[in-house]
């Protein structure tokens, strides 16, 4: 029962908002092109239902490509780092260089040099340059915290570096990688976006191509629907590593054990 009225609550304040946006457009008589009414919203997605789910499509396909590279790249690394201090002093920085540098600045460049032939492929390392950093910062930080009292115990009974990675480092960090996976989720999305902003003239089919053709025409109801998809796929990633999360921690981590009782 209070399971299902935690659920019902951010519901029933959805509609409430949607209830009153409805009603203010409505009474105010505030145009379509400059505001329009959840009514209009939901009508221009019917209208453009085919074409909104196809680039839904493809900028989930790209979401989806960047974050499973952003995974491999970022949990790859950060096992080398935990396994060589020399080699995460080197690369470490670049890393962080790469966080840091705004992807807006670097994308034409990627673009160019990978070509408008090839933009899926060039919309994906976008993404994944987006979504690498907080996976393998998190995953290194749970590979370092390992009760070092067990890895001596290990290491007194003769356990290789292997095992001793395999066993005890990689199920100490899986908490930290689920959180960063849920972060990286909703950032391989924006990557995506961003991506598909910066690539423009229509090379790419997604929902932010939709939104800049549908604002340059005007159709902002359109706008608003594309938005809206946007916006569900964001929270139906993050919905989907949240119980991956509660499935492989419910039953021996305590983050997942305290929600439960």
């Amino acid at each position: 029962m209070k399971r299902a009225w935690e659920l019902a609550l951010p519901t029933l304040l959805g509609i409430a908002v949607l209830a009153l946006w409805q009603f203010l457009v409505t009474a105010r008589g505030i145009p379509v092109y400059v505001l329009p009414a959840p009514s209009d919203i939901a009508r221009a997605l019917a209208d453009n239902f085919s074409s909104l789910m196809t680039s839904l499509g493809f900028t989930l396909a790209v979401t989806l490509e960047a974050f499973v590279a952003a995974l491999i790249a970022g949990v790859a690394l950060a096992i080398l780092f935990s396994q060589s201090r020399l080699l995460e002093r080197m690369l470490y920085p670049y890393a962080v260089t790469i966080q840091v540098t705004p992807v807006v600045a670097i994308a034409p460049l990627i673009l160019i040099w990978i070509g408008f032939d090839h933009v899926q492929t060039a919309l994906v390392l976008i993404a994944t340059l987006v979504a690498f950093f907080p996976i393998l910062s998190n995953t290194a930080l749970g590979l370092k915290s390992a009760d070092f009292n067990l890895v001596d115990l290990m290491t007194l009974y003769g356990a290789s570096r292997w095992q001793i990675l395999w066993r005890l480092r990689l199920p100490s960090a899986l908490p930290y990688l689920l959180s960063a996976m849920k972060i990286a989720g909703g950032l391989a999305l924006i990557g995506a976006v961003v991506a598909e902003f910066v690539a423009g003239s229509g090379t790419s089919t997604g929902l932010a191509w939709r939104i800049v053709e549908a604002g340059n025409r005007l159709e902002i109801a359109t706008m608003f629907a594309a938005l809206a998809l946007l916006a569900l796929l964001g929270i139906a990633i993050f919905a989907v590593l949240s119980l991956l999360e509660r499935l492989l921690l419910g039953r021996w981590h305590e983050s997942a054990l305290s929600r439960q009782g």
